[in-house]
């Protein structure tokens, strides 16, 4: 029993080839432009500028290109011809009437009537051909014109002079020599179309430059004020909505935003200030009522433990939700506080040192940065015999780095430690008063002022801690 194979398509191959194509394509695309992207500028208002001024150039770029190559070229070709066709037609009447010996008459009639000058020379041979112009339409038009209509050996000179062309055609016992002024050959005027256009692309920039500067200013000034207010610092008094309307709404629901989370903040802040002080007053009455009632010494002794302890839970409670926010910014010394640092240290019995790169003075919330400065370093001193810090201010940004020797976080408890309420039974307990709330103020304060906290393994085989804020 016979059998049939069937036959693969023929073209398969080129089908895969096609697909494969269609879906590298996107990818190549892709690529094209995160190329683009890296080499862009990376601030609107140059970036303005280029979509103002590259469409320009394009659009120019092609009209010269165009008019270069139809206008100029075809001008320059038709007055090529035309002051070729003169020169043949001169050549046509020396070999007409030759019994005219030094053609005085057809010297005159060239000269008078068809601007040439003319000349006849010995019948040397012709001067070697020259280096071609690398602008040679000219060149190019009249060698082509010359070979056509007069066919004879020639020589031509269009840079020597640059206002006349000298054209020698080798003739029967004479060599003819014509002057012609390049405007007759050559299309002249063209650098005036370039000028205006130039110019007006130049006036152009200069009205679309101010204007695009006008309308990114409020831009920039509302980016200014949002970063402000980011890193915890107060908005520019100058500071209201301008500029497009896109602009002024976004402008206005930033004050409306800013004025809503500072209400909230203060309803907060007010509110946890009542309850502590509604606390306080129940803890006072407790201890009074302790302190008056009988019973047995260690028995009080607890109840007085867990009210001290509850108190200073609500009063670190208070802190964090607080967060130091009323504050306003100032000048902090780097200097003066390392020097309070180093008489801590030596009452601790600690080994310190410290180390400041960059300008001393940084401009932050002097109290919450000293707070969370040494809610960092006291657990450094607390658990660690040897501290290491150091400073780092420049380009706008501060970074400090706060190494020990200390039994330190395991890698998966350093971000845990960050929260409210958390306390270590292991290795370390990074709260000072017990509470848990200890790098919980100290990252809130870094947060507010547009930094952050991070913990890392140190090179002394403790703990390090890295800060850092704009400044």
């Amino acid at each position: 029993m016979a059998t049939t194979q069937l036959e693969k398509p023929k073209g398969g191959g080129r089908g895969d080839l096609a697909l494969r194509t269609l879906r590298a394509m996107p990818r190549a695309w892709n690529r094209f432009w995160r190329l683009v992207a890296l080499y862009m500028p990376k601030r609107l208002y140059a970036r303005s500028l280029i979509i103002v001024i590259a469409p320009m150039i394009l659009l120019q770029s092609v009209v010269a290109f165009v008019f270069m190559e139809r206008h100029w070229q075809t001008v320059t070709q038709r007055l090529s011809q035309a002051t070729v066709r003169d020169i043949a037609a001169i050549i046509d009447m020396m070999e007409t009437y030759p019994h005219d010996a030094d053609y005085a008459n057809i010297i005159r009639i060239a000269q008078d009537r068809m601007q040439l000058k003319v000349d006849l020379l010995p019948p040397d041979p012709l001067p070697a051909p020259g280096p071609k112009p690398f602008f040679s339409i000219l060149d190019e038009a009249l060698s082509s014109e010359i070979t056509r209509q007069i066919n004879r050996p020639f020589w031509i000179d269009t840079v020597g002079n640059s206002n006349i062309v000298e054209v020698r055609v080798q003739l029967e016992g004479k060599v003819l020599r014509v002057f012609v002024r390049r405007s007759q050959a050559y299309a002249s005027n063209t650098h005036i179309f370039l000028i205006w256009m130039v110019g007006t692309s130049l006036v152009l920039l200069m009205i679309a430059i101010p204007f695009l500067r006008n309308q990114i200013r409020p831009i920039l000034t509302l980016a200014e004020a949002a970063e402000s207010f980011g890193k915890g610092r107060p908005m520019p008094r100058d500071f209201r909505p301008r500029g497009a309307e896109e602009v002024r709404r976004a402008g206005f629901a930033f004050i409306q935003m800013r004025e809503r989370i500072e209400r909230q903040i203060e309803q907060r802040t007010a509110m946890l200030t009542g309850v502590s002080h509604d606390l306080r007053t129940i803890l006072t009455r407790f201890k009074l009522q302790l302190a008056l009632a009988g019973g047995k010494a260690e028995t009080k002794a607890a109840l007085n433990q867990d009210i001290d302890d509850m108190q200073s839970m609500l009063e670190g409670y208070l802190s964090f939700a607080r967060g130091e926010a009323a504050e306003d910014t100032g000048r902090f010394d780097l200097d003066a506080y390392f020097q309070k640092l180093g008489e801590e240290a030596r009452l601790r019995k600690c080994k310190l040192s410290t180390s400041l790169t960059g300008d001393p003075t940084v401009h932050v919330r002097p109290n919450a940065f000293a707070r969370l400065m040494s809610n960092v370093i006291g657990n450094a001193f607390r658990y660690a015999k040897t501290v290491e810090v150091h400073a780092n201010h420049g380009r706008g940004s501060l970074t400090i780095t706060i190494d020990d020797d200390g039994p330190g976080i395991a890698p998966d408890k350093r971000e845990e430690v960050f929260k409210p309420f958390l306390r270590l039974d292991e290795a370390r307990n990074l709260d000072a008063s017990g509470t848990g709330l200890g790098l919980s103020i100290a990252r809130d304060i870094a947060r507010t002022h547009g930094g952050d906290i991070t913990l890392e393994d140190s090179p002394l085989g403790g703990l390090r801690a890295v800060i850092k804020v704009p400044a």
